[in-house]
Order: structure tokens, then C-alpha cells, then sequence
């Protein structure tokens, strides 16, 4: 039997929702102790609460939590008693046990395209985050061991990209709503990333560094082949109002930052909602 370990981290790497089922309070007799747990998907299961009624009513009950795209914990109780009504068949242990489902959400993709001042200070601030944080660069140095040691202690799940002559093709490896930052050394890069982007139908958010005037160019040319609807999905500048303003690249990451962690933190209440 596969540990509920092995599930969350198959569900990760899956891109995949799921919930944790723990056991956390156990009286009288029952299958297994309190703090035995098991992760359930759409489709499969990892670890066993102890099985029979018990586990297969924390199973329907976790597969709607799922289904209702549920982001926020609950706990029920359940007698393990042969007077007691069980969906799935009687359990009659004698005992009494408390079940706990955690909602496990996919993990929010970002990827910032161009780690130089301000991308780097970006990578080092969101990679405190549970984030599959991908860094794209068509500079080698950016990249090195050496450039990228602050973020030797990353939380995030870090993915290097270095792409030397076309960088944008990353963006057909990235996962579905992957948020993406454009931010490189070079307006053209910039460009084609941009223009590379608004073409690809699985992406979430687009942000866009830079000037009005940067901007006013770029629009303009995009709108000769791409709908101005498509074309305003770009946001830009960057960051929240105010501290966007700012040229110090700590400062501008702290504000891009912020202005991305706070769009993940609305999306997942808007999805518990």
C-alpha cells in the first residue's frame, strides 16, 4: 500500500486537486489511531483510514468536496456502531472518530521571463511561496549556480529555462494558468514573449514591465494581428498602484509581487465560493 506522502506529491506533480483525510480524534475502538491519514483524488486513493464504512463515506465526502471545488477544511464525526446508519455497510468497532478533510489545491505556476535585477529580486520573493516558480533567460549568467544561490533555500518548486536564441517557446511547456511575468533586458524579447503569449490558450494572467510609452508601441503593433480584446489581457505596468511607480528594482518586485500573490489569494476565494 502506497503511503498518503506518495499521493500528495503524485498529485502535485500531476497538476492535480485532491484532499487529505485524517483521523483526528479516535474513542473507544477503531480501525486506526488518531492521526492516521489518506489522500483522495477525483480517481484514486493513497493510504487507508482503516477501511470499510469508515473510509468509504471519508472518500464520497472528500470526492464532493472536490467535485464543489471546495478550499476550505471540514470535519464531521462518525459513530463506528452496528446502530449506526453507514452508507457503505455496517462498522461496529463500538468506537467514535472525528475526520478531518484538507482541501490540496494545484499549485499556483508563475514564471518570470528575464531573471536580471528585477527578476531576481522577484524570484527570491516568491520563491518563500508554495509556487511551481519557473525562471526563463536567454542569458547564461542569470542562470548560473552563482546568480540563482539566494534562492538556495526555496520553498517553491524551481524550474531553470535557459533558452538562448528563442525564449518564448517556453511557454508551450508551462502548465495550465501559469501566470507569466515579462520583464527581460530586451524590448524585442519582451515583445516577442508578449505577442508569443496572447497566442497560447492554456495561460493565465500576462504582465508586462515597463513604460506607458513601452506599452503604447507594443499595443500598436499586436493590434495588427491579435483582437484588442486578446491584446488588453496584458497588464502593465506591473505591481499595485503606487509602489509601481518606483525605479528601485527591490522596490518593483515587492510590488509585482504583492499585486500576483494577492490575484492567487482572490482566484482561490473565488473558487471556494
Amino acid at each position: 500500500m502506497t503511503t498518503w506522502i506518495a499521493g500528495v506529491t503524485a498529485l502535485r506533480a500531476a497538476r492535480q486537486r485532491g484532499v487529505l483525510v485524517t483521523l483526528t480524534d479516535v474513542r473507544g475502538h477503531a480501525p486506526r489511531e488518531a492521526g492516521a491519514k489518506m489522500v483522495v483524488s477525483a480517481t484514486s486513493t493513497w493510504a487507508s483510514i482503516g477501511g470499510g464504512n469508515l473510509e468509504a463515506d471519508a472518500v464520497t465526502r472528500a470526492r464532493t468536496q472536490l467535485s464543489a471545488g471546495a478550499v476550505v477544511p471540514e470535519t464531521y464525526t462518525v459513530s463506528l456502531s452496528d446502530k449506526a446508519p453507514g452508507q457503505h455497510g455496517v462498522q461496529c468497532c463500538g468506537g467514535e472518530v472525528t475526520v478531518l478533510l484538507e482541501p490540496l489545491p494545484v499549485v499556483p505556476a508563475v514564471a518570470i521571463f528575464g531573471v536580471g535585477h528585477v527578476g531576481l529580486e522577484l524570484a527570491r520573493i516568491l520563491a518563500r511561496h508554495d509556487l511551481e516558480l519557473h525562471l526563463v533567460d536567454s542569458r547564461e549568467e542569470s542562470l548560473s549556480d552563482v546568480a540563482l544561490a539566494p534562492l538556495a533555500d526555496a520553498v517553491a518548486n524551481v524550474h531553470v529555462h535557459h533558452i538562448p536564441v528563442i525564449p518564448e517557446l517556453v511557454l508551450a511547456e508551462l502548465p495550465p494558468g501559469a501566470r507569466v511575468l515579462v520583464l527581460t533586458h530586451d524590448h524585442a524579447e519582451d515583445y516577442a514573449i508578449v505577442d508569443a503569449a496572447l497566442r497560447c490558450d492554456h495561460l493565465g494572467a500576462i504582465g508586462l514591465i515597463g513604460s506607458s510609452a513601452k506599452w503604447t508601441r507594443f499595443r500598436s503593433r499586436l493590434l495588427e494581428s491579435l483582437p484588442v480584446g486578446v491584446v488588453d489581457r496584458v497588464q502593465t505596468p506591473i505591481g499595485l498602484p503606487g509602489l509601481s511607480a518606483s525605479k528601485d528594482p527591490a522596490a518593483i518586485a515587492v510590488s509585482a509581487a504583492a499585486a500576483l500573490l494577492a490575484s492567487i489569494d482572490r482566484e482561490n476565494a473565488h473558487a471556494g465560493g
